[in-house]
């Protein structure tokens, strides 16, 4: 059962974590500081010590969190210019990672598989296909290898990739039904981690099997389940389960997924919600459709232009220009 004072009081952690603890300010700092490292790195065309540049990337990543956590989340205003560029920076942090899986093969990856599938599917709803697909590519060339560990416990992760499956008509191993049981009997034979997948996506089994429902009545049933089981896991702020994160704790983006995948179907999604969950400046937000591309961070920009000078390999120059 739910504990909305519980609730309330987590949301209020959430939000204090960036505007009293982390502070954007601390983190510009940071930001700035790693401008040297990536200017001199770049200038000097330093390939053999090139994977700071890899490094550097999270500290771009956190800028572009804190940016938005404090234009949206601290502000309640809408700007979602961080948000794209955290995805960004994650979408190049995969294709830098590439680069390196010869070189330093047990180099410790800065990105989650959770990470990159929310990048996925925010690039779905920005309506940015190109990158979604190069992406998308990426993910089932890595899957389960080092560049994309899969023993993942995050039921909502394994929600939004059969959902998107699904979506996309696409396939993993053969299938877009009960992929995370697939993947896991799989994994199991052949000696691989998989005990952190579960075998049970509790409320998310159910809402894969009716997410296309024509009944406006299930939908929105199946919705509140959803509400209710992320609410629960969000009064837990700042322990280690699913939901208990302050990046994105209050974010219903796997619910915002489901409503935009539907919407996109023409099939009913509700507009108006009385939950907390549901109202925050984050599960607020408007994307275009499609949404415009955010203007590049200027030390991302160099580091791209650097991988896509020096290695011919570099995924990204298989496609052209992106992000524009």
């Amino acid at each position: 059962m739910l504990n909305p004072k519980k609730l309330e009081m987590a949301y209020k952690r959430y939000k204090e974590n960036f505007t009293e603890g982390i502070r954007y300010e601390d983190i510009k700092e940071e930001y700035d500081d790693s401008k040297s490292e990536i200017t001199d790195t770049v200038e000097y065309n330093t390939i053999e010590k090139d994977h700071i540049l890899l490094i550097n990337l999270a500290s771009i990543y956190s800028y572009h969190l804190s940016k938005w956590k404090n234009d949206v989340l601290a502000n309640g205003g809408s700007q979602v210019e961080g948000l794209k560029n955290m995805q960004m920076v994650v979408f190049y942090q995969c294709m830098g990672q590439d680069l390196y899986k010869i070189r330093y093969p047990q180099m410790i990856v800065e990105y989650s598989f959770k990470g990159v599938l929310t990048s996925l599917i925010h690039f779905t709803m920005f309506g940015w296909e190109k990158e979604e697909n190069i992406l998308f590519d990426f993910i089932v060339d890595h899957f389960g290898g080092p560049l994309m560990e899969v023993n993942d416990d995050n039921k909502h992760t394994w929600f939004l990739l059969e959902l998107y499956l699904k979506y996309r008509n696409k396939t993993i191993m053969g299938t877009n039904q009960k992929l995370h049981l697939t993947v896991k009997e799989k994994y199991k034979k052949a000696g691989l981690q998989c005990g952190l997948i579960s075998e049970d996506l509790d409320v998310y089994s159910e809402v894969l099997e009716k997410w296309s429902t024509p009944s406006s009545e299930e939908i929105e049933n199946l919705v509140g389940k959803m509400v209710l089981y992320h609410s629960q896991l969000a009064s837990e702020i700042g322990q280690l389960g699913e939901f208990g994160d302050f990046r994105y704790g209050f974010y219903p983006f796997e619910i915002l997924f489901l409503l935009y995948v539907r919407k996109q179907m023409d099939l009913y999604a509700p507009k108006q919600f009385e939950e907390l969950l549901m109202n925050t400046p984050e599960a607020k937000m408007v994307f275009g459709d499609p949404e415009p591309y955010p203007e590049w961070d200027p030390l991302l920009l160099q580091i791209d232009n650097f991988y896509r000078k020096n290695y011919p390999e570099y995924i990204p120059n298989k496609h052209g220009v992106l992000f524009r």
